[in-house]
């Protein structure tokens, strides 16, 4: 099956064609926005980390940042660093070279001050928009496609309905060559065996429930128990009662395919072995999609029980309900409503098809809502102290 994208320099294939202003540090945020703003076709980030961060967590946020960069939707990149942040730009410079993309970086401190820097970031970021804007759309097999599988906002219906249909359609990507990411470490909890027993590598499914062991580990030595937070109040409002039944319908977002094998948070899902992988990460959703967007996903589908408007700054989400009446009531936010599983009795491979359908509309450029509302969440995985 053939889809239409952008062929980046390292092969790969972008379904959007962004100019991605990147701050090495929330201290160049703003001034990333401002260069961003004034340029059409770029995109800047919120990113609130970038100093002060040092071993696993330091290593963990330059990873997202520079696979955000990596992934095949942004042509070009723009770096906006202060100066004197932990990450320094030539860091992340040098890192996403390695994809062939065109490259430039800019510090605050070396133009002279927040006017010069967003003067001199404008200049170079209109060059580089023009060659964004230059290169033409081709055809391209799905086969190049990874697909983020996201749920929140759960209720029942997400197990029910929402989850399997995608869980058809990640199937179905899998089958025809694709790759897709589940995540969320900890809504495996409870079904982390069933998930286990899908990894044909011993040592990917060892360091499956290593990640999952962890998880429970973590919380346990700052004396708290997870389960505080999850299910949330959403999530018990709307019928789910624990975290064992809360991922005992999560883990039908990734099908009955067997898992290819594991990544850490924000990891670069390998192009020359695809299939369905875990990545680590937390069940909070925008770091979730942030970790799966800088793995390489194109493009996300977001089961939500109680509904929720979230989007992604360069990957399309498209949004499914299995609760017809939070269709109905969200009906600007939500592309598809599975919930006819339940109330119309449409069958679950049917639902899964009309789902497929409109992943490939989206690649070919149908915007999802988030899209159209301008949705732009982002958030990275903070997974250490601040110093």
């Amino acid at each position: 099956m053939k889809i239409s994208g952008y062929k980046r320099e390292n092969g790969r294939y972008g379904i959007r064609n962004y100019l991605l202003i990147l701050p090495a540090s929330v201290c160049s945020s703003d001034t990333a926005k401002r260069i961003a703003d004034n340029i059409d076709g770029a995109i800047s980030i919120p990113n609130q980390h970038g100093c002060c961060q040092i071993g696993d967590d330091y290593l963990n946020t330059v990873r997202t940042l520079v696979g955000f960069a990596k992934n095949p939707n942004v042509g070009a990149v723009l770096i906006v660093g202060l100066g004197c942040e932990g990450i320094q730009t030539n860091v992340l410079k040098e890192q996403i070279k390695e994809s062939g993309k065109p490259v430039e970086a800019i510090t605050i401190q070396q133009e002279g001050g927040t006017i010069k820097a967003i003067a001199k970031g404008t200049e170079i970021a209109s060059r580089l928009a023009a060659n964004v804007r230059k290169q033409q759309k081709v055809e391209f097999d799905i086969s190049e496609l990874v697909l983020g599988l996201e749920c929140g906002g759960s209720d029942p219906t997400s197990g029910l309905a929402s989850n399997p249909t995608i869980g058809v359609a990640s199937d179905k990507l899998v089958s025809l060559g694709g790759s897709s990411i589940l995540s969320e470490t900890t809504e495996v909890i409870g079904a982390e065996h069933l998930i286990a027993a899908r990894f044909e590598d011993v040592k990917a499914r060892e360091k499956f429930l290593q990640m999952v062991k962890n998880v429970e580990a973590h919380s346990a030595a700052s004396g708290n128990d997870l389960r505080e937070g999850q299910p949330t109040p959403g999530n018990k409002e709307g019928g789910l009662t624990t975290i064992e039944e809360k991922s005992l319908g999560c883990m039908h977002k990734a099908g009955s395919s067997p898992f290819t094998g594991v990544l850490e948070y924000g990891e670069e899902i390998p192009h020359d072995k695809k299939g369905l992988y875990f990545m680590d990460s937390p069940g909070q959703d925008i770091d979730s999609i942030t970790g799966m967007v800088a793995s390489g996903a194109q493009i996300i589908v977001f089961s939500t029980g109680r509904g929720t408007p979230t989007g992604s700054p360069i990957a399309p989400v498209i949004k499914i309900t299995g609760n017809t009446g939070t269709y109905n009531n969200m009906i600007d936010n939500i592309d598809i409503n599975a919930g006819k599983i339940i109330t119309e009795g449409v069958s679950l491979p049917d639902m899964g098809e009309e789902l497929f359908d409109l992943m490939v509309r989206v690649c070919n450029g149908e915007p999802t809502k988030a899209e159209a509302l301008g949705h732009r969440e982002f958030g990275i995985y903070k997974i250490g102290y601040t110093y």
